[in-house]
């Protein structure tokens, strides 16, 4: 076990797992892998869904870990760290390919911000 995590690897980390604990819970692309354990109740943001846990036991356990980012954030961050202890070239790449997806889709929201402030003057 190393006896620090490098302070770059956990920022990196962080943005990855806030990412891919979003795409997993909210995005429509993903509602396939939730619905046997999820129904869906609306939209929600721009490209999310808003959905419930279905079922009972196990099941319901399940769709409550899916439909929560924050739950689900957790046991993402823990693959992270336990990633870049056994392949950290690999985890490296896969934190970084979700990283600069979410910085990217803050950039979109400012641009579509930007957008309509620009549209009111």
């Amino acid at each position: 076990m190393p006896d620090r995590i490098d302070p770059k690897d956990l920022i990196l980390f962080a943005l990855a797992t806030q990412k891919l604990s979003r795409v997993i819970t909210k995005d429509k692309v993903t509602t396939a892998l939730r619905a046997p354990f999820t129904e869906v109740e609306g939209k929600s943001g721009a490209g999310e869904l808003e959905e419930r846990p279905r079922g009972r036991g196990l099941r319901r356990a399940i769709g409550e870990l899916l439909t929560c980012p924050f739950c689900l954030g957790t046991w993402i961050a823990s693959g992270f760290i336990y990633g870049s202890i056994f392949s950290p070239g690999f985890t490296r790449t896969i934190g970084s390919i979700f990283a600069v997806s979410g910085a990217a889709d803050f950039l979109q929201q400012a641009y579509v911000k930007a957008q309509e402030m620009n549209d009111q003057i």
